[in-house]
């Protein structure tokens, strides 16, 4: 789903070929549950992504299935604030990352912990 064709009612989250790679082999140790996306009021900026995996989505949640092996819950906050945000996973110094590429994120911390839009 493109941002062009944003729909307020859908995530319009990405997820790149490397972070479905990851999220592929985690939940092949937990099987039946699923990833969930959603946001918190955190840090000095504002808020923070918390990704989590769950036997089965909120009831308001959106469900994004991103392959046969991966399905994506997306919060009705993080809908709002994450929209048009992709999802990758990132070599960053000598660890490996979830990254979000947020382009409605206005400012972050210092320590990338939490952000504000």
């Amino acid at each position: 789903m493109s941002i062009e064709s944003y729909d307020p009612t859908q995530p319009n989250i990405q997820v790149t070929d490397k972070a479905l790679k990851h999220f592929t082999k985690s939940l092949a140790q937990r099987p039946d549950h699923l990833i969930r996306l959603s946001i918190k009021k955190s840090g000095c900026t504002g808020y923070a992504y918390v990704l989590d995996y769950v036997e089965q989505a909120e009831e308001q949640d959106k469900i994004l299935s991103l392959s046969a092996d991966v399905q994506l819950a997306v919060s009705v906050k993080a809908r709002e604030i994450a929209k048009g945000t992709e999802i990758d996973y990132v070599l960053e110094g000598v660890n490996r990352v979830i990254k979000f590429n947020n382009p409605n994120v206005k400012a972050e911390c210092g320590c990338g912990e939490s952000f504000t839009v």
